[in-house]
């Protein structure tokens, strides 16, 4: 068993479940403990119980709740060096025993989870996207990604779900109330991932073995969930696209998602 949640996604704060029989863990926490601790208990997963969370990087809509949630319920934290001291209020929050730090392309394991952390293009201090493998399943969360890479590619090939960023809509982000230098960012190489780009993605994955892919991290302001699915969708057309090959969904962004089963 392998099993994803999305329990929130969106510019305004992200946190995700992962599951197995004998494993909990969390990637990111970008809203506050309380939020996720309830999310948690609506699943019935006491957070005690939890086996460790993975941080992408410290922008706060990722890190918001960390400290505090780590603290509360002593769970140990997984973040490389450079996230580690990017976001010092967070760090200074979680006991030093709990604190685990990996290096970004080098696997490890929590219990029967492999985890191997990849490079994305963003501006954060040293970001990484996660492979999560049981056995031979495999799932990949893939978000912040200013532009695609070849990297990034081969590392969510064999996946056979992916969490991917659709972030916004270009013509909807230059309509939008953001200031210039902000638009500039989001589309700019180490800003967001557009909708038109997450179809292009998941059309070249779709010979890998992709069979289900959850689009994340929306804007609140250059984007619509309807949108991000037409637009990627369309794309997939374009690309003969089966539409019985593969199940795609829209992330919330403070709705817990339906169980996908990998």
């Amino acid at each position: 068993m392998l099993n994803f949640y999305s329990l929130f996604s969106g510019s305004s704060g992200n946190s995700l479940l992962v599951k197995t029989e004998n494993t909990h863990i969390l990637v990111d926490t970008g809203v506050s403990s309380k939020k996720i601790e309830n999310a948690l208990l609506n699943l019935e997963i006491d957070p005690c119980t939890l086996d460790g969370i993975l941080i992408t990087h410290e922008h706060t809509d990722h890190v918001q709740g960390l400290g505090t949630f780590a603290k509360k319920f002593n769970i140990p934290v997984f973040v490389n060096q450079k996230t580690l001291d990017a976001m010092p209020k967070q760090k200074e929050k979680i006991p030093e025993k709990n604190i685990h730090t990996f290096t970004i392309e080098e696997k490890f394991e929590i219990n029967d989870l492999q985890i191997k952390p990849f490079r994305i293009p963003h501006d954060a201090a040293n970001p990484c996207g996660f492979n999560i493998c049981k056995g031979n399943k495999k799932m990949s969360i893939a978000t912040d990604i200013g532009h695609m890479t070849n990297g990034i590619l081969k590392n969510l090939e064999n996946s056979s779900f992916v969490l991917l960023e659709s972030n916004y809509d270009p013509e909807v982000l230059m309509y939008s109330h953001y200031p210039y230098s902000l638009k500039n960012r989001i589309a700019g190489p180490t800003g967001h991932l557009s909708n038109e780009a997450a179809g292009k993605t998941i059309s070249q994955l779709l010979t890998s073995g992709l069979k289900q892919v959850m689009l994340g991290h929306l804007s609140k302001e250059s984007n619509f969930p309807e949108l991000a699915y037409k637009t990627v969708v369309e794309e997939l057309i374009s690309n003969n696209y089966n539409e019985n090959s593969l199940l795609l969904s829209i992330a919330s962004r403070d709705t817990t998602s339906k169980e996908i089963c990998v």
